[in-house]
């Protein structure tokens, strides 16, 4: 998770008119620590391949007089970031501080002086204690997607020297302090603009994040950002919808989701908030598309039938009716299960209807009856919740990784220490990332 992760993170995301948010992320200091110390060599990667813009300019060099020189075809052949810092910016974003850096590069150089006299080879140029600070906006744009901007920019090049090689080198190398020194100037006023080029180039491809996920045959869910992110001191809060739809199909429900504010704990690099709102949409798409409906056979018929108050009754009436013939029962529901959270417990509500089938010879069903069913559970969840996120959200994140994002590899995604809490309305989910392969 290189700093440029943390600019892209949650990239996954767009923007809705709900006022309230069905999944909360916040990043902590921890987590941010953690991802520069892991991205940074990503980041210098990613330096290398800038393009350094030509030089030329005009330098007195006594005794020659006027000299002109052009500095073309530089590429960077070594770039050290020692010294780096990633600090949040409440209400903007982050800042990004990088001391002491250095950079080796090389390229070809020509001369003109005296008018007429012109010479060219290859250079050799290093700069050493390059201090760069860069303030970088985070927004969500108009589709929930993450957008970054450079706000400010500082850079200050400590030295910078040049070697020249073939022609009259010799002689020019002689008199390279005059012209390191306009060379400092310009490559000073050129640093803010590739940082700018660098962090504005981002965004055409965070355009292309998915902002929806396909789940099954029926659902898919969207979770993009309903807000610009929330940045504090200690952490950065991302608001996202957090909601299931029918595929091809965007019903709102009939609930919208309730209010929430995270704690204010850090002791893990990562929180995720999860409002009941979010699998109360699932089981609305999941109702409205039938996928909550079961034909259930043979054993299980007859355990079910137990359960029934006039069970004996009902049992001899069938037999009677019905002699020797298997039966079947569809049970489905009759409107979508609701989930309420409660400190420490999850409460689902499920309303539905049980038919009751005879199998003739033919396989025709001959309906023998309908029970309504109202059934309610109070239970801790938190295992199952916790096996979904390891199971089936994690696995699908790393796949996304895998295809590839407008950054360096940081590997697979593994959660450590991770803890659930069922609080007021939503789940929080404490855990710490590891970024392995």
């Amino acid at each position: 998770m290189s700093p440029c992760c943390l600019l892209a993170l949650l990239a996954v995301i767009s923007l809705t008119l709900a006022a309230s948010p069905g999944v909360k992320v916040k990043l902590t200091d921890k987590g941010i620590e953690y991802g520069k110390q892991i991205g940074m060599a990503s980041l210098q990667q990613k330096l290398k391949t800038i393009k350094v813009p030509d030089l030329s300019g005009t330098e007195k060099v006594p005794p020659i007089g006027k000299v002109k020189y052009s500095l073309t075809g530089m590429t960077i052949v070594n770039l050290g970031l020692p010294k780096s810092a990633l600090v949040l910016m409440p209400g903007t974003g982050v800042r990004l501080a990088i001391t002491n850096a250095f950079i080796n590069l090389h390229g070809n150089w020509r001369v003109r002086y005296f008018r007429f006299i012109q010479d060219r080879g290859s250079f050799d140029l290093t700069v050493n204690g390059l201090t760069i600070t860069a303030d970088i906006a985070i927004k969500s744009d108009e589709t929930g997607r993450p957008t970054v901007s450079t706000v400010n920019c500082v850079a200050n090049v400590g030295s910078a020297s040049i070697k020249f090689h073939g022609g009259a080198s010799w002689l020019y190398n002689l008199f390279k302090s005059y012209i390191d020194k306009a060379l400092r100037s310009a490559l000073q006023k050129q640093i803010c603009p590739l940082v700018a080029d660098v962090i504005t180039d981002m965004n055409p491809h965070l355009k292309t994040f998915n902002v929806l996920a396909k789940v099954d045959q029926y659902a898919e869910i969207e979770y993009s950002m309903v807000t610009s992110p929330t940045i504090s001191k200690s952490s950065i809060e991302f608001s996202l919808k957090g909601e299931f739809y029918n595929i091809g199909k965007h019903r709102e429900p009939p609930f919208s989701p309730t209010p929430f504010s995270l704690p204010p704990q850090d002791n893990n690099m990562l929180y995720i908030g999860v409002s009941s709102f979010t699998p109360n949409s699932a089981g609305f798409v999941y109702n409205n598309a039938g996928a909550l409906s079961l034909y259930v056979t043979d054993d299980m018929v007859i355990n079910i039938l137990l359960r029934i108050k006039e069970r004996l009754c009902v049992l001899f009436q069938i037999a009677k009716r019905f002699p020797g013939m298997m039966m079947k029962l569809l049970v489905k529901t009759v409107k979508e299960p609701t989930i309420s959270l409660e400190p420490n417990n999850v409460t689902v509500q499920a309303s539905g209807t049980v038919t009751a089938y005879a199998i003739q010879p033919n396989t025709t069903l001959s309906p023998l009856f309908v029970l309504n069913m109202v059934s309610q559970s109070v239970q801790p969840l938190d295992n199952i919740f916790l096996m979904v996120l390891k199971v089936v959200v994690i696995p699908k994140v790393n796949a996304r990784l895998e295809k590839g994002f407008p950054l360096p590899t940081i590997g697979k995604m593994n959660l450590i220490n991770t803890q659930l809490q069922v609080l007021k309305d939503y789940m929080l989910i404490g855990t710490d990332v590891q970024f392995t392969g």
